[in-house]
């Protein structure tokens, strides 16, 4: 039977305290280009993905500016990031089920959104989270490390991990969580090598100097 950490609200008031308003790595202009960010980090870093990104969103802004690029044009900005013949690809078709569909606008729930080729549960997750306030879980790598790292969880794939966090978190701290989680694992609570000295919740966590 899983023993929660009990000083669940006590670590994310102290996330909050360092970090009161966190943030994605992935740039972005807008709900459009969020989306498209999102589904091309998959499998790649944000840093890569900003870098080839970069001059790609000053000259798509919609879905209608993605299909004028076209497909080719668009796989050579993102030629830098892995599985951008697939990635880029999934954007094409996204944006004309975009076009076609939803009038060029970015949907609002779960359901139409992991209908697009290339979303996924994770996408939709941080597309519904960000940009329209919805509290969601995007759980990826990091989050699913320091969940069970930490005691939150003991899931054996995201899909638990988010059944399992999401119902244990209080309210105050759910809309900005998967933030501080992913900073965390991604900064101080690393695959190889966490940095349990520099971790301002270390004495919370079960599996300090594991490690």
């Amino acid at each position: 039977m899983m023993t929660i950490n009990k000083n669940i609200g006590k670590i994310f008031k102290i996330w909050q305290e360092a970090n009161p308003e966190p943030k994605s790595d992935l740039l972005y202009t807008n709900t459009y280009t969020l989306l498209v960010a999102v589904a091309l980090s998959a499998q790649s870093t944000d840093k890569g993905v900003n870098k080839a990104t970069e001059k790609l969103f000053k000259e798509i802004k919609t879905p209608k500016d993605m299909l004028r690029l076209g497909e080719e044009r668009l796989k050579n900005h993102i030629k830098t990031i892995g599985l951008y013949n697939t990635k880029a690809k999934n954007v094409i078709k996204a944006a004309q089920i975009l076009v076609d569909n939803f009038n060029g606008q970015i949907p609002d729930n779960r359901k139409d959104l992991e209908s697009l080729p290339g979303v996924g549960r994770k996408t939709a997750n941080v597309v519904l989270n960000i940009a329209f306030g919805k509290a969601t879980l995007a759980v990826d790598t990091h989050i699913f490390r320091v969940a069970n790292r930490i005691g939150f969880t003991q899931a054996k794939n995201p899909l638990q991990t988010e059944q399992q966090l999401h119902p244990i978190i209080p309210q105050e701290y759910i809309h900005q969580a998967h933030h501080w989680l992913i900073l965390h694992g991604r900064y101080i609570c690393k695959a190889r090598n966490p940095l349990c000295l520099e971790c301002n919740v270390a004495k919370f966590c079960p599996s300090r100097g594991a490690f």
